[in-house]
């Protein structure tokens, strides 16, 4: 069973049937032991970085996420569920992430001619070919809304590359870790085939 792991923050339902769009038996829970026992965990959300660790610490869901990351089963973060895979986020001060991913959660300064939140269609540029964005074309378009981006402190780690006021990570992909800052399942034919990706990941792990 894959969990889609509900802390209050997010359209979690749209998410759920996206996977089982794509072949995914889903639960879509806020118990911790549904998560502790998952095949494979997906943490979307949208809203504020401390808000959500707070409700992930609230529920009780905080350990076990972090505990079956460790364990190397799958796992996929959506939106929020990538910002919280790093070390710091800095919206409404400061706070701690999840620190399985070494770096950052910054917000976009203030451009001209750009508005914050980035909201909309923009392309991804691949930076790792398997995985994530296996059988997708480069500069595939998918959608946005966030006003805060990911700095990861390792390159590597990095799987796509956004622009929009800077050149911004949009995709990670380390080990069992895979996280997009975009929402797949708003993405049309080009989500749905990224969700199906991580399908063949977790069959394949498990």
């Amino acid at each position: 069973m894959v969990v889609v792991v509900d802390y209050g923050m997010g359209n979690l339902r749209s998410v759920a049937k996206a996977l089982e769009k794509v072949g995914m038996e889903v639960k879509v829970s806020s118990d911790p032991s549904d998560v502790e026992n998952a095949k494979a965990v997906i943490v979307p959300g949208v809203g504020a970085f401390g808000d959500a660790m707070h409700n992930l610490e609230r529920l009780n869901l905080l350990k076990p996420v972090i505990s079956s990351i460790e364990k190397g089963k799958p796992y996929l973060g959506i939106c929020l569920g990538l910002q919280l895979l790093f070390e710091h986020g800095y919206e409404f001060g400061e706070h701690q992430g999840f620190g399985v991913i070494k770096g950052k959660v910054v917000r976009f300064e203030h451009k001209k001619g750009f508005k914050v939140p980035h909201m909309g269609w923009n392309q991804v540029w691949k930076k790792q070919e398997e995985g994530l964005f296996s059988g997708i074309k480069d500069g595939e378009y998918f959608y946005f809304v966030h006003s805060f981006y990911a700095v990861p402190s390792n390159p590597e780690d990095t799987a796509g590359i956004t622009d929009y006021i800077v050149e911004f990570c949009s995709a990670v992909q380390k080990n069992n870790i895979w996280a997009v800052q975009f929402h797949p399942e708003k993405s049309q034919k080009a989500g749905l085939k990224l969700l199906s990706n991580f399908r063949q990941f977790v069959e394949k792990e498990g």
